[in-house]
Order: structure tokens, then sequence, then C-alpha cells
């Protein structure tokens, strides 16, 4: 994918990775891989639900994550990354002095202790908020991925990175996100954001179309202006 010095050849496209959110699995793609079927994709698993898949970043790519993966998509990406595609995400998830939008730590140790005694719960309780269906049944699920991922929730604060960060980024959000609000969005990115009308946390999968034409978009103008520096 890349010329023999790491730039871009002209012409290929950049390989996408993508990472998905908490309580869901590389799933949520699914109607934004078939739509970008001509390029290259990586998917990362947390395995959540079983079958974690990690798989070896590619020279340069674009990094796309969803909610939780956008996050880590700013603490992750290695230096091979070109680019990140951020969907329905944040910089920091809890709420803290001076992060006033983010959800109270209180919801989410709540979550972490129901999670102990019915993560089954927890995860479909999260997941209808979100306006998916439940997911599987207790013995499909790896309870201690999940609450990894949800201290990771109630922890992280990425913002430094969106502060220094040396790639260009796409961000995209929903204005009728129930979990990630326009002004925890505001809050974490500015206001240089892409709005979807009437979306809301699962812009994958409610609005396939809308992400891949974005995600497509973003990535073709980072592979041309590479190309054009590998030609001059």
């Amino acid at each position: 994918m890349t010329a023999s010095d790491g730039r871009v050849a002209m012409g290929r496209p950049l390989p996408l990775v993508l990472l998905h959110g908490w309580g869901f699995d590389a799933s949520v793609w699914d109607s934004v891989r078939e739509l970008l079927a001509d390029w290259p994709i990586h998917v990362v698993d947390a395995g959540y639900f079983g079958h974690p898949s990690m798989p070896c970043l590619p020279e340069s790519y674009v990094a796309v994550g969803h909610s939780l993966g956008a996050m880590r998509c700013l603490a992750e990406t290695g230096p091979g990354c070109r680019g990140w595609v951020l969907i329905n995400g944040f910089t920091r998830f809890s709420a803290a002095a001076d992060f006033p939008e983010g959800v109270p730590v209180r919801v989410i140790d709540r979550m972490l202790m129901r999670l102990a005694a019915d993560p089954a719960a927890v995860v479909d309780d999260f997941r209808k908020r979100c306006g998916a269906p439940a997911q599987a049944p207790a013995s499909g699920l790896d309870g201690a991925a999940l609450a990894e991922d949800l201290r990771r929730l109630r922890d992280e604060d990425a913002r430094d990175a969106w502060t220094a960060r040396q790639v260009p980024a796409c961000v995209l959000a929903g204005e009728a996100d129930p979990v990630v609000a326009p002004t925890m969005t505001r809050a974490s990115f500015g206001e240089d954001v892409g709005w979807c009308a009437g979306g809301g946390h699962l812009l994958p999968l409610t609005h396939a179309a809308w992400c891949a034409a974005r995600i497509r978009a973003f990535a073709n103008a980072l592979a041309g202006s590479s190309a054009g520096v590998a030609s001059a």
C-alpha cells in the first residue's frame, strides 16, 4: 500500500482500521464495510462477545473509531496512522470539574457494580439506550473485558492527545445522540464537526451510507495529498 519510503503510492487507497465502541463488536461496521467493499479494511474486535481480533496495523492507514473506538484512535494508533475518522466520539467520557459535559462518574460506577453481578443486563440496557437490540446471553460475554473498558470510559482522558494531534481528523456526530450529547462533542472537538441531522449514537448502523461517503472522501483526500508528495 505504500511506496518504499513509507509514503502512499499514487492511486492506491489508504487502508482503514476500524475500532468499535463499548458493548458492541466488529459487526457494527458490517454495512459500512459493504459500502466500502473496494477498500482494504482491517477490523479490531475487543472480544466482548468472544473472538477478539487485533490485526497487525498496515504501514500506512486511516483509523476509524466509533464511540470508545474513537478515544482508542487517539490513544493507540501507531506511527503509520495518517488520519482519524471519529464517529460518535469524545476525548473524555466521564464528567470532571473542567469537563462538566461528561457523564457523571457515579453513573459509570453503578454500571460497574451491576456488571459484576449481571453483565448481560448492563450490556442490554446500554444497547437499548443506544437504540440497538439486545446482544447475547451472559454465557457469551467476557465480563473482564467489558469491565476493563468501562473503567477506561470512567478514567481515561484523551484531551491532551487531541490537542497535540499531528494528523488530520474528521469528526462525525449525531444531532440526537442520547449517549454523547452535542455539548460533549463540542467540548471534546470544538465546532469543526460533521453533524448528521437526526442521527443518534449508532451512525455506522443507522446512517451507514452517510458515514461511508465521508470516510471515503476523507481517506481519498489523504491519499491524494500523500501521493502528490510522493510524486513531487
